[in-house]
């Protein structure tokens, strides 16, 4: 069971990740670079085919995801609400099950490291948070 500081922390140390892992979608310019080290990535671990080449509008909803990925992150750094741990985790549940509808059809195992990160972020997450008593409720028991 996490205490409240401790899943505070655990809710800061997500959006962190987030912001690191998506900050390379967020812009053409990265999501380029990102693009060409995951096909060599997946050409040197041996995996059949390659990273198709994206078209601009796939680019595009790249860049809106690695956005809006951010601004959420970013928001997790500042002010790492319970809630807002538990509303990732509801993301994480999305992510992961696109992430394994893509495997299915073939996309590049590559992606499997990252669902399984998820996975990891979704439990993690949504492990329960000890209640600990307000303050007004403390000091009457103080009392």
């Amino acid at each position: 069971m996490w205490s409240s500081e401790g899943y505070r922390k655990l809710v800061r140390a997500s959006g962190i990740y987030d912001l690191l892992i998506a900050g390379a979608f967020a812009t053409p310019w990265t999501f380029a670079l990102l693009h060409e080290q995951l096909g060599q990535l997946h050409q040197m671990l041996g995996f059949a085919g390659s990273l198709p080449a994206f078209d601009p509008v796939q680019v595009l909803l790249g860049n809106l995801m690695g956005s809006i990925i951010c601004v959420w992150a970013w928001l997790r750094i500042r002010d790492p609400q319970r809630q807002f741990g538990r509303y990732d985790a509801v993301g994480r549940l999305l992510f992961a099950t696109w992430q394994a509808y893509a495997l299915a059809l073939g996309a590049t195992p590559v992606i499997a490291v990252i669902l399984l990160l998820e996975l990891v972020w979704l439990v993690l997450q949504v492990w329960p948070v000890a209640n600990e008593q307000p303050a007004d409720q403390k000091m009457i028991a103080a009392l």
